[in-house]
């Protein structure tokens, strides 16, 4: 399909760069195809669901993936930036680096301070290659858990370049980036639907008779980016590594046997259980890379409805909720959201998609 059909125009104001407070107090816009829409808050969820539906939702964990150093060449030294993006393995790391064009294999960026130990406060790595887009290949000096530590000393909370060209991190993003029931470290973007679920609203739906699941998809940067491409068989996707266990694929399957309904919580949750149902909709273990793209004419099969944020014009996310709950009603839904000042994107508000109908 061609690109531009899922473009449209933004007014800056609109794009959040910071949270509500508490979480759960962020608008929602339910949608029902054709053009049927509701204006409700998070915390109205309970009272949208049916005792024996369940909620799945995403429990990766926020790295600070964002690191600044010094590139050496020779005698030349010059500031980069580089948001890490996706692990190789032990000691390797592809990033986007700000600026790329500084960058050349061989290279040696400091990032940090103090000198090359970690415990001293910086970390050392060498350019192992330059790629395409404005991505690297970092190899770093240390490995394992040691590099995960110096991660953890030098770098920030990676937050997305539509909130980080206007305001600088600061250490409420530590908490407010992070969803409250995160757990495994390994994301370095955050799943944002769940950003808007509180330890109250969780004890509220169990209350009411409906679960919450975990599954685990580690977010990679480039499943928010948009779509260069005029033609959407011509991109790509990021892969991403998720896991779903026995216990909780048996459980997922059960909840829709007896006639309940999965409400994916954020892009992420519904990509990974895409990847793992079987043809007859059946969720099976998985634990693996996805590289699942989803656009108008997939066949959803796992999947009733979606809780997610307001998306980027051209990107994969506006695509998928294109594709579940059709284009139009989506481009409808986003006027009505405009015209309405509902926030948008990382920070902003959400909306609750039932390609079904649902009473609202």
């Amino acid at each position: 399909m061609r690109t531009d059909l899922f473009d449209f125009e933004l007014p800056e104001a609109l794009i959040a760069l910071s949270p509500v407070s508490p979480r759960d107090a962020a608008r929602m816009l339910c949608v029902a195809p054709p053009a049927n829409f509701a204006d409700r808050c998070v915390r109205d969820l309970p009272g949208l669901l049916a005792p024996g539906d369940a909620l799945v939702l995403n429990d990766t964990r926020v790295i600070p993936a964002a690191l600044s150093g010094v590139r050496t060449r020779g005698g030349a030294r010059s500031h980069v930036d580089v948001n890490l993006i996706r692990r190789l393995d032990g000691a390797r790391w592809r990033a986007f680096a700000r600026p790329a064009k500084r960058l050349a294999p061989g290279d040696r960026i400091r990032f940090g301070h103090g000198a090359s130990s970690c415990l001293l406060g910086a970390l050392d790595a060498t350019v192992a290659a330059r790629l395409d887009g404005g991505e690297v290949e970092l190899a770093f000096d240390l490995a394992g858990a040691d590099l995960d530590r110096a991660i953890a000393a030098v770098g920030v909370m990676p937050l997305p370049p539509y909130i980080a060209l206007r305001r600088p991190a600061t250490a409420s993003d530590d908490e407010s980036y992070q969803t409250v029931y995160a757990r495994h470290d390994g994301a370095v973007a955050a799943p944002t639907a769940g950003l808007h679920v509180t330890e109250e609203l969780i004890a509220r739906l169990a209350a009411g008779g409906v679960g919450c699941h975990f599954v685990t998809l580690h977010v990679g940067a480039g499943t928010f980016l948009p779509v260069q491409a005029d033609d959407t068989a011509a991109h790509r996707m990021h892969a991403e590594w998720g896991e779903i266990g026995a216990e909780t694929a048996a459980a997922l399957n059960r909840v829709r046997r007896s006639g309940g309904r999965l409400v994916a919580v954020g892009t992420t949750t519904l990509r990974l259980l895409e990847s793992a149902a079987g043809s007859a909709g059946s969720i099976r273990p998985f634990a693996g890379e996805t590289a699942i793209f989803i656009t108008p004419g997939f066949r959803f099969r796992a999947v009733d409805r979606l809780l997610t944020n307001f998306h980027l014009p051209r990107s994969t996310l506006f695509m998928l909720v294109a594709a579940f709950s059709g284009l139009e009603t989506m481009q409808a839904a986003y006027a009505h959201a405009i015209a309405s000042g509902y926030r948008f994107y990382s920070y902003g508000d959400a909306c609750l998609l039932d390609p079904a109908g649902m009473e609202c």
